[in-house]
């Protein structure tokens, strides 16, 4: 009795110990088919999304034009935008010589003028105390001139000593200077020649009017002063008057482009004007990086027919750099861009299929461009037809 009643007992347990087994050897089962499932999408999905080369039928490669990398030769071109500037070797900014209250004004911006031309009128005392000065040096010099030939005399008859007729000379020398100085005076007032030789005639000289006059001959560009401005003596901005057949044209380069531009350089200007472009030359490099724009200025002196350019006007500039690059240059047709826009070639392989090839595109020549990285000399790229090869690799 008790035998039967420990196997009933042995065999119970037996069957509730079997149960959780079972279940911990299915899920350990359930876990490794569900990895092993996992693991083959995973390969096949890192297979399908890894491009295999393209193999064409000889027909289909009819169509296909082959393109052999070379290390090449060129120059390039640094494109920027520029303004108009005057010449500042052929622009000045009048000032007026004298002070006085402004009388009448004799010409406007864009009127063509000569030096000495008459550009206003001012009522100035400053002329009549020039000329008055220049009187009495004149008549100083004249004196002291007559008594050191005086002195001089004396001493070759013994009349004198030596010494009076040395101060003589002396004081003579200073008078011919100061007569030198107040004629300096009159010249940069701009008096007119005719008025300066009645004064060392002892002529009697009316009222001199005083004028402003055009330093340098140009056209007015700007006028500053307006009828009854009180002028200041060598202060007061009057007129701008600039040489405006030929401009200054400041072009900012990037600093990564400065080292390909020297002075010399042939460049071209868009006037924006009926398309037309105008050829200058690169004449001053600035050794400066403006703080505000992290550029540097190049200055290209142009021409500038028919008055195109104005002073401030925006351009645009393309600088052709004389300096020589070498480079693996390819035809823009061969590089294709794939879903991430990212740039690339097919390379024919020795098997005769194509590779997808990823490349780092430089600088672009015309319709070539520098591959930095990607190819070496001696690859094979398709040109016509790579459109054709994508389409053929994605069935």
């Amino acid at each position: 009795m008790e035998n039967k009643f420990f196997r009933t007992t042995t065999r119970a347990l037996r069957r509730r110990c079997a149960r959780p087994l079972a279940t911990l050897m299915l899920a350990v089962a359930f876990v490794s088919m569900t990895a092993c499932s996992s693991k083959t999408d995973n390969d096949s999905q890192a297979a399908s999304t890894t491009p295999s080369n393209v193999t064409l039928t000889s027909a289909q490669r009819q169509n296909i034009h082959l393109y052999t990398v070379t290390s090449s030769p060129f120059h390039r071109t640094i494109e920027a935008s520029g303004a108009v500037d005057f010449d500042n070797d052929q622009a000045t900014s009048v000032l007026a010589a004298f002070s006085g209250p402004v009388l009448r004004l004799l010409v406007n911006p864009g009127d063509k003028v000569k030096k000495g031309d008459a550009l206003a009128i001012v009522d100035s005392a400053d002329f009549a105390t020039a000329i008055s000065t220049y009187r009495k040096a004149l008549a100083t010099a004249n004196t002291d001139r007559r008594l050191a030939d005086l002195e001089k005399d004396l001493v070759q008859h013994r009349g004198v000593a030596q010494r009076e007729e040395d101060q003589a000379q002396t004081d003579a020398a200073n008078a011919d200077a100061d007569a030198e100085a107040a004629l300096q005076g009159l010249l940069a007032l701009n008096v007119d020649a005719k008025t300066i030789a009645d004064i060392r005639q002892g002529r009697s000289v009316s009222k001199v009017q005083s004028v402003i006059r055009a330093p340098i001959g140009g056209t007015v560009v700007e006028k500053l002063i307006t009828p009854g401005q009180l002028l200041q003596a060598g202060t007061t901005a009057c007129f701008t008057i600039a040489d405006l057949s030929r401009v200054w044209v400041m072009a900012q380069v990037s600093v990564s482009d400065i080292a390909s531009v020297s002075v010399g350089d042939p460049a071209d200007v868009e006037t924006g004007v009926d398309g037309k472009t105008i050829a200058g030359s690169v004449t001053n490099i600035a050794s400066l990086v403006s703080p505000d724009t992290r550029l540097v200025a190049a200055r290209v002196e142009v021409a500038n027919p028919g008055v195109l350019l104005k002073k401030q006007m925006y351009v645009n500039v393309r600088i052709h750099s004389r300096q020589q690059h070498n480079g693996l240059l390819v035809p823009v047709a061969a590089v294709l861009r794939d879903d991430e826009n990212l740039p690339f070639v097919y390379v024919a392989q020795a098997d005769g299929s194509f590779a997808r090839r990823s490349v780092t595109l430089g600088y672009r020549a015309d319709d070539r461009y520098d591959i930095a990285d990607g190819l070496r000399a001696g690859d094979q790229v398709v040109t016509d037809g790579g459109i054709f090869v994508q389409f053929m690799q994605n069935q």
